[in-house]
């Protein structure tokens, strides 16, 4: 019997195809200096949380299905008064994905989520921080091959945001988009 331990597409991809690309292009040294995902945070928020307690319970078990990793409510942090929230109420769901999970759900999104969006050009180029983080903003969960469309009842976005160890925002784009975004070519359109 072999003890084979199970690595990802796009993890076997990284090490055989982005490493020596981004150490060409950046001229790095060493392996180690080659920026990499450290996590996956994908967050959402749940409108109408505050008068109805099923809707959290419903966004926790979408974003469980469509990530493979139990998700956990966010936590109101302070009373608001305008909006009926008080401190300690759950208004939203929120998951970090780390290692195999991680590149499952990346995998996932670019080959089988991205493609279903309609008229999809590619993803803007501008979201990221400045520090190497890239933010993607999803405004229909129903984009996901697993959420069933005859069981949604509202339909809601996320922010999934991808945590790297690149310096800047170029080290990070080139990382991101070797690893299979699909960003949308600006100089393209200006034409």
């Amino acid at each position: 019997m072999s003890t084979a331990t199970y690595t990802p597409r796009l993890h076997k991809k990284y090490h055989d195809e982005v490493i020596p690309a981004l150490q060409k292009k950046f001229n790095y040294n060493s392996s180690m200096q080659t920026p990499k995902i450290t996590k996956i945070c994908v967050n959402r928020g749940v409108n109408g949380a505050v008068t109805d307690k099923k809707l959290i319970d419903i966004a926790l078990e979408e974003l469980t299905t469509i990530t493979g990793q139990k998700a956990v409510p966010t936590i109101s942090k302070k009373d608001i008064s305008n909006f009926k929230l008080r401190k300690g109420m759950p208004i939203g769901a929120r998951v970090t994905l780390r290692g195999v999970k991680m590149f499952e759900f990346l995998d996932r999104l670019i080959s089988a989520t991205l493609p279903r969006v309609r008229d999809f050009k590619g993803i803007n180029e501008k979201a990221f921080d400045g520090r190497g983080n890239y933010t993607l903003g999803i405004t229909e969960q129903i984009i996901f091959p697993e959420i069933d469309i005859d069981k949604v009842n509202r339909i809601t976005g996320m922010d999934i945001t991808f945590v790297t160890t690149a310096k800047n925002n170029e080290e990070a784009y080139e990382l991101l988009k070797e690893m299979g975004m699909p960003f949308r070519d600006m100089r393209k359109e200006k034409v």
